[in-house]
């Protein structure tokens, strides 16, 4: 029994340790879950109106719910690889728009944000048809038909190259944009916590 009573006195010693090392959890954690929570809402439904959630809450708990929802918006702004992420994006980046009240630096930033996403779409396309039309070309110059009738369309995704270059272009074009991205995110944070 005694090694039981010591074996239980060591695992409350390790619990009470644990607990001391832990980060607390302040009210200012909650708000901030909190305006996540709502930013998610209007994501995901649109219908959440931000003045109304901020009018709700006194002035001291609005700068961390605000940084929560800012948070949450800056998120889902990610680079536009489809329609869904694009719709997703495009809400978001308006998310950010309302939620600054007019403040002129966090607009720039966010048009600046929109040129960037815009621009990624065309310089991606572009990207991709220069790619096609060189392997294009080079298997134009590597067939050698014999006869001009067994010559049909090339399709440019039959090349061995095709998805390796494909790959790398993609990655090195993503890596440029989300840079730039996550550049102007990290300066609204900055002003939105500036804000708090």
């Amino acid at each position: 029994m005694a090694e039981i009573k010591s074996t239980m006195e060591m695992v409350m010693e390790r619990a009470a340790r644990m607990a001391e090392a832990a980060p607390e959890v302040t009210a200012s954690d909650d708000l901030i879950k909190t305006g996540m929570k709502r930013a998610a809402d209007y994501i995901n439904s649109g219908d959440t109106d931000f003045v109304t959630t901020l009018d709700s809450y006194t002035q001291a708990e609005r700068g961390p719910i605000k940084q929560g929802m800012a948070q949450t918006l800056l998120r889902n702004i990610v680079l536009p690889r489809d329609v869904d992420l694009q719709s997703t994006g495009q809400t978001a980046l308006q998310g950010i728009l309302t939620l600054s009240q007019d403040n002129s630096e966090i607009q720039t930033i966010c048009q600046e944000l929109g040129q960037i996403l815009d621009q990624y779409g065309q310089h991606k396309d572009q990207s991709t048809q220069q790619l096609e039309e060189a392997l294009k070309a080079q298997m134009q110059q590597q067939q050698m038909p014999t006869d001009s009738e067994s010559q049909g369309e090339i399709n440019h995704a039959m090349h061995p190259q095709y998805n390796e270059e494909l790959a790398k272009m993609l990655t090195t074009l993503n890596n440029q944009y989300n840079e730039a991205m996550n550049q102007r995110k990290e300066m609204i944070l900055r002003l939105f916590s500036k804000q708090a």
